[in-house]
């Protein structure tokens, strides 16, 4: 069942990436990297990062999706949640160097605050510089929950926490990973 519902995502996948106008993040040893991002306006309350940058409504992130199709090929041969998550962790800190060059290099990276991704897989985001901050409206944390179900079933993971905010400001993101 499983393998079925992962070869009919494959198929779906792409409609999905060209409608949400997705992007690729290269990188350099293969073609893509697992992030997929687009320019975003936050629509949400202000948040205050760490380092003192402040989000605010309407300022521009960009926003990074993973590349679920791929991930979700690789967990296939990897048996136990823990080292699902282990795998998962070193893939993000491995593509995050690659992130914070496209940011970079992005023509509107002087506009550009910091990252965001919405996620119910947090354990360990903020040892990679990201800060949780919890989804204030109810309903749109509901819709993320009910949306990362198909997710949750394909990974068998258990995991089932609340979905969050991960949001890192680019300098934090420059500071870390540009080394």
């Amino acid at each position: 069942m499983k393998n079925y519902l992962l070869r009919m995502w494959k198929t779906i996948d792409p409609v999905y990436f060209t409608f949400t106008r997705l992007q690729y993040v290269p990188s350099i040893e293969k073609d893509n990297t697992v992030f997929r991002v687009r320019l975003t306006r936050y629509k949400g309350t202000t948040v205050v990062l760490r380092d003192g940058t402040a989000i605010e409504t309407n300022d521009l992130l960009l926003k990074i999706h993973l590349h679920n199709v791929c991930i979700l090929r690789d967990l296939q041969a990897i048996n136990g949640d823990v080292k699902k998550a282990v795998y998962l962790y070193h893939t993000i800190k491995h593509a995050l160097p690659m992130l914070s060059k496209y940011v970079m290099e992005h023509q509107s990276h002087h506009e550009i605050k910091g990252i965001i991704g919405i996620t119910c897989l947090h354990r360990g985001a903020s040892r990679l510089g990201f800060e949780i901050v919890p989804i204030k409206n109810s309903w749109y944390c509901i819709y993320k929950k009910l949306s990362f179900l198909p997710m949750n079933f394909l990974c068998s993971t258990m995991d089932h926490n609340v979905p969050v905010y991960l949001f890192m400001s680019k300098g934090q993101l420059q500071n870390k990973y540009n080394g």
